[in-house]
């Protein structure tokens, strides 16, 4: 669905919410004030709704923009502001949560013109701080890479490239807008708000006081609970993102590498870095002459032909050994059922330690028998001893016990009918990982990869992921891991 088709139909149900409330509810005070009630109520009613279902995916993209407003502010004059960022960052979820569910009430309250001043200055203040947060994500397209934002006067022609947070997130993963369209849709926004802020008194109001009060107070602790149980017991019930049950991931890979393989240089566009001039130059008529254009005297980008189809972050998967090998052969081409095991971060803290390593040495003796034979016998000459330094792990126990009570079980039957058990970790290195193994005794096959491609498999650490030959046949939060018994009769009979 593309935006202007999301938007068609919101405008649809404002039409009919309006005509609801002229007709059914006699409020006439204005048909204009009335439908961007509407409008903008359905509207932050969807778009709060389809992040709903996944909080922690709006979460992850806060993580982004923490990180982000860290680095921009460490080098300014407001550089005191920077070491707040990392501590928001801790709090992303419940700060997710919040926002996903003031949106959400808010868009009802103007429906039905609850508080209607206070709702005016509220949506006026929230597009306000969405339009904060798409203009940055945007104007960060003009601003390269050794440059700080704040130092306009060096920023150069916009690149998308250089945006370090791709997409705002406001419609969650249902839809992913381009940055410029977000951005302009806030500013679009901004009018309806200021319209409310001068004009709230001519809002209409449906139902008593002490109904809406009742309404928006029941809404606010359903939406309280169904968020929660799209993140703290349960993966989203709803998946807008490419890693769905019943996709075929190594298909899917396949032709999005096929046609990121296709893409085709198509022109240069050269810019002299002292005259400032610009042109495009077509791909085969650079090739004769780009001897006329030295990377000491021009800047040089080139154009690509768009790809025949959108890449997701299928494209992306990539699961590492500790030697650098894929092992995406034994996940996506799997000969049968495999049981893929998903932690984006490990839990628990290390700390510098020392241990006595010994090292032994042999020697070997010739030994002629009677028979003529030669017999080598090793023997030990000595052993050594030495101290070496290493990182203790101390996992959390709240960590490992997702391990030992839910997984690990489920794990061992899965082995016990010869079903290869495959786990992928995020963010840690690999004596971690290995240390990790050790301490829960779990003799599975491990590999590393990006945590943001983890977080977007599953949204569960631990998840499990069932994969049958390069298909995604079920996933399951470690809260919702059902037996391997019922998993064994619904899926692998």
């Amino acid at each position: 669905m593309t935006l202007s088709t999301l938007l068609f139909y919101v405008a649809i149900a404002a039409v009919i919410l309006t005509l609801l409330v002229y007709f059914v509810f006699k409020k006439k005070d204005s048909w204009v004030m009335s439908f961007l009630q509407n409008y903008c109520g359905a509207l932050f009613v969807f778009s709060g709704w389809v992040k709903a279902v996944d909080p922690l995916g709006t979460a992850y993209k806060m993580e982004q923009y923490f990180d982000q407003f860290e680095s921009v502010f460490a080098a300014t004059w407001f550089g005191f502001l920077a070491p707040i960022f990392p501590i928001l960052s801790t709090y992303a979820v419940g700060f997710s949560v919040f926002m996903i569910i003031f949106e959400i009430v808010l868009g009802i309250m103007l429906i039905m013109g609850h508080k209607p001043k206070f709702t005016a200055w509220a949506f006026l203040l929230l597009v306000l701080f969405f339009t904060f947060l798409t203009g940055f994500t945007f104007l960060t397209g003009y601003v390269p890479g050794e440059v700080n934002f704040f130092d306009i006067g060096n920023w150069a022609a916009y690149d998308k490239n250089n945006m370090k947070v791709t997409d705002c997130g406001c419609f969650g993963d249902f839809i992913k807008l381009e940055p410029k369209v977000s951005f302009l849709k806030d500013i679009v926004l901004l009018v309806p708000g200021f319209i409310f802020l001068f004009g709230w008194k001519r809002m209409h109001t449906l139902f008593s006081r002490t109904v809406r009060n009742v309404l928006t107070s029941l809404i606010t602790l359903g939406l309280l609970y169904y968020c929660a149980s799209n993140f703290m017991w349960d993966i989203p019930h709803k998946d807008f993102r490419p890693f769905k049950k019943g996709r075929d991931i190594a298909e899917q890979k396949r032709l999005e590498d096929e046609a990121m393989a296709n893409i085709q240089i198509l022109a240069y566009e050269v810019e002299n870095k002292s005259t400032g001039e610009k042109k495009t130059i077509p791909y085969e008529e650079y090739l004769k002459t780009f001897q006329q254009y030295p990377s000491e005297k021009w800047n040089l980008e080139q154009v690509y032909s768009e790809p025949v189809m959108t890449t997701t972050k299928i494209a992306e998967f990539d699961v590492m050994d500790n030697d650098g090998y894929s092992m995406n052969e034994d996940i996506l081409n799997s000969e049968g059922p495999l049981i893929f095991i998903i932690a984006h971060k490990l839990y628990g803290d290390g700390s510098p330690s020392t241990r006595i390593a010994r090292d032994t040495f042999y020697t070997v003796d010739t030994i002629f028998q009677r028979d003529g034979s030669v017999k080598l016998e090793r023997s030990i000459s000595r052993i050594d001893e030495r101290t070496e330094s290493y990182i203790d792990y101390q996992w959390k126990d709240y960590y490992t016990k997702r391990y030992t009570e839910v997984v690990l079980p489920f794990i061992q039957k899965a082995r016990a009918e010869n079903i290869p058990v495959i786990a992928a970790i995020g963010g840690a290195d690999y004596e971690q990982i290995l240390d990790l193994k050790e301490d829960l005794d779990m003799d599975i096959s491990y590999g590393m990869a990006d945590d943001i491609l983890l977080k977007t498999i599953v949204r569960s650490n631990p998840g499990v992921v069932l994969m049958d030959r390069g298909k995604l046949v079920d996933k399951w939060h470690y809260k919702k891991l059902p037996s391997f018994e019922d998993v064994k009769a619904s899926y692998l009979q």
